[in-house]
């Protein structure tokens, strides 16, 4: 991991900050309606399966990841993955645009140290995540419908 980069747990005191990166336009236009966004980071605080995190470069936060394993909720565009396979969705903060490959690349460096393989699953059109996602050792261009039928691109990294 970069020594700059680290991550720590998502905490109750990060709602209000988490709301305001949900709220802008960039991060909107990926994760709609930022109130209820807002409400299932809340309820996954409290979610064994779900681990919520905070990329920071010293003290200033970065992104919001979370991850689980892939086969734990419903998602078909997953079904071929490792048993041990980890599903992760992230969003960038306002300082960590244009960093998100780099953060993203110290999670999962981290997390490749305890499972074979790692999925991402952006919207197709997602193009700034994509490249983000591929600049952190992500690759995969197979277009799927994820549990609602949406098109997404599945991307993996392995150890």
């Amino acid at each position: 991991m970069p020594p700059e980069i680290r991550i720590r747990p998502v905490t109750a005191g990060d709602l209000p900050m988490l709301a305001l990166w949900l709220a802008r336009p960039e991060v909107a236009r990926w994760w709609p309606d930022p109130k209820h966004q807002l409400g299932l980071v809340r309820e996954d605080l409290d979610e064994a399966a779900m681990t919520q995190v905070i990329a920071m470069d010293g003290d200033t936060p970065l992104g919001y990841a979370q991850y689980s394993p892939a086969h734990h909720w419903p998602a078909p565009h997953f079904a071929d993955l490792p048993a041990d396979a980890i599903a992760i969705d992230v969003f960038g903060g306002p300082k960590g645009m244009g960093r998100g490959g780099e953060w993203l690349r110290a999670l999962a460096d981290e997390l490749l140290e305890r499972t074979s393989l790692l999925a991402i699953d952006p919207d197709p059109e997602n193009l700034r995540a994509v490249r983000a996602y591929r600049k952190a050792g992500f690759s995969g261009d197979h277009i799927l419908r994820d549990g609602e039928g949406a098109p997404v691109r599945v991307m993996t990294r392995r150890r």
